[in-house]
């Protein structure tokens, strides 16, 4: 099983995600950003952008590795990773529906009031905000729909986690 933790940058995807994990017997994090990181290390480097989820490769590599970490442990994967591009997120849905790997969302709101306390990035982080509207829009049109969506404003992050393992076992 994957449970996929989506929401805006700055939501708390990754806190949460290791909190997850350990309500989850056999389950891992799997933080889908690190095959990004991987194909912005190649030399000559791959064509400009400014997300790595606009290389073509990035969607498949992700089932890919997934897919291929899940038959090694078996278990439950946690990832978080924002995807808010619906063509993507239909390409890994449908990439890990092949493989009989079911995925849960987690969706995180009040993003303002954390990015501007965010000790990652620092606070206002430009990089989390610019992502703040296509967030929105996603939410709006098709995000929710594909997702268990967990309401996190008046939720801790250990909270939050509860919510998504016991989402997770049903």
């Amino acid at each position: 099983m994957i449970v996929w933790l989506n929401g805006a940058h700055g939501a708390g995807k990754t806190t949460t995600s290791v909190l997850v994990q350990r309500l989850i017997p056999d389950s891992r994090v799997f933080d889908a950003e690190k095959v990004g990181e991987t194909l912005m290390d190649i030399t000559p480097a791959l064509p400009a952008t400014d997300n790595f989820q606009h290389w073509p490769p990035w969607r498949p590599l992700v089932v890919e590795t997934a897919r291929r970490i899940l038959d090694y442990t078996g278990g439950t994967l946690v990832m978080p990773m924002t995807v808010l591009v619906e063509q993507y997120w239909r390409e890994i849905s449908s990439g890990l529906a092949q493989h009989d790997i079911p995925v849960l969302h987690a969706d995180q709101d009040t993003l303002r009031g954390r990015i501007a306390g965010d000790t990652v990035l620092g606070p206002n982080s430009p990089f989390r905000l610019r992502y703040l509207e296509p967030y929105a829009e996603a939410a709006r049109t098709w995000l929710h729909a594909e997702a268990v969506v967990v309401d996190t404003i008046h939720l801790t992050p250990a909270q939050a986690a509860q919510q998504i393992a016991k989402a997770a076992k049903r």
